[in-house]
């Protein structure tokens, strides 16, 4: 068994696998789905919803982090390895189903895939939380999210490519086989595992969430969720039915977002280890909401393109190395399962809650009213951030 303390480095790419899986049915349900749908035609208000419903477990986090920690003498691989399953399973079984004819089983097994991946993702919160230090988990967030966005990125081009010339059956097939894959690597890390006396629980987290300064991070990345959230499932519907863009095209520029976002991960960590993470939140939601407005004027694929490149590369930067990082910084690790994802549930309720209505808003105010409501929302985001504190800052 390989052991992380003495290869420090390997967790940077054990982390970044475990989330790779995380992008895959990132893309699946944000792209493929969407495509799959239009092509069924079925609205965009109904397709966002479904994948809304289905994304439902990443908002129920605060529900696998506990129990990861109720049974902590047993490790986070093993809930890793059930989850994986769970996941490719699930997955693979939708290539049998028409959501056009069969919507419920559909969507259940859409539900039941993203639970399996939500177990993998909360595991590998915790088991990170556990092994990185304060001047590494910007640098570890970044590699998460760089499987993460790396995955969506891949999956973007090849699911599309697979989508076009053997069909949206064979698509769902192969994400399940690409999850098993990423299972292989955890298999060969040594565990330490930690115990956690369970009546404590309670008492700690209840003194954790008092904290005013835990309150507004909350805050912070719930409105940033928000921002995240109202473009995941528009911009696709964007390009097929406004650009009037086909598959492999809608599969390309839909990569380049979570290519951006990983760019601007990557250096949004290293900065917020060296420099501290308000500064490069701060510098990314300004240059965010401008942005996010300019998407007003789009009416091609390469403004499209310059756009959406930038905006996914500042949310890289901000939403998910630096806000990443201090979230670690406010979580005691103590209950590390327990706190972390109770508050990411929270984010991922500002995220993919709002995402279930995106399609609904656009129908009802408009794509460009809807786009200056969505850079509100990274205004609203800097307005909290003045209010909270580094609670690690001396020791950048």
């Amino acid at each position: 068994m390989i052991e992380l303390s003495k290869y420090p480095w390997l967790k940077y790419f054990l982390f970044g696998n475990l989330y790779f899986s995380e992008g895959l049915i990132y893309a699946t349900t944000t792209v493929i789905i969407v495509l799959f749908f239009t092509e069924k035609d079925i609205s965009i208000s109904a397709t966002t919803f479904i994948g809304g419903t289905a994304t439902i477990p990443w908002m129920l986090k605060f529900i696998f982090g506990p129990t990861i920690d109720f049974f902590g003498k047993y490790g986070r691989k093993i809930f890793i390895m059930i989850g994986g399953l769970i996941g490719a399973i699930s997955i693979i079984l939708i290539s049998g189903i028409d959501p056009k004819t069969q919507v419920i089983p559909f969507t259940v097994l859409l539900f039941i895939s993203h639970s399996g991946i939500v177990l993998i993702d909360v595991s590998a919160d915790v088991w990170a939380i556990q092994t990185s230090k304060l001047n590494e988990r910007g640098k570890v967030n970044a590699a998460m999210f760089t499987g993460l966005f790396g995955g969506s990125a891949i999956g973007g081009i090849l699911l599309a490519f697979i989508a076009t010339y053997y069909g949206f059956n064979m698509v769902f097939i192969t994400v399940g086989f690409l999850i098993l894959l990423s299972l292989i690597l955890p298999l060969f890390i040594k565990e330490e595992k930690i115990v956690i006396i369970r009546k404590k629980i309670k008492s700690i987290l209840i003194k954790e969430f008092k904290k005013r300064n835990t309150q507004l991070v909350i805050l912070l990345m719930f409105i940033s969720g928000v921002n995240f959230g109202l473009l995941i499932f528009i911009i696709p519907e964007f390009m097929a039915n406004v650009l009037l863009l086909d598959k492999i095209q809608i599969g390309l520029l839909t990569s380049l977002y979570p290519i951006s976002i990983v760019i601007g991960a990557l250096i949004g960590g290293s900065i917020a280890d060296k420099w501290g993470r308000k500064k490069i939140i701060y510098i990314s939601l300004i240059i965010l909401m401008i942005s996010t407005v300019l998407l007003i004027y789009v009416d091609s694929w390469e403004k499209l393109a310059i756009i959406y490149g930038i905006v996914g590369g500042l949310t890289g930067a901000s939403l998910y190395s630096s806000m990443a990082a201090m979230l670690m910084d406010i979580t005691n690790p103590k209950i590390g399962g327990t706190q972390y994802t109770i508050i990411v549930s929270i984010a991922n309720f500002g995220e993919l809650g709002i995402a279930a209505f995106s399609g609904s808003l656009v129908v009802l105010l408009g794509y460009n009213r809807f786009f200056l409501y969505t850079a509100l929302t990274a205004g609203m985001s800097l307005l909290v951030l003045y209010f909270v504190k580094e609670t690690c800052k001396k020791e950048y």
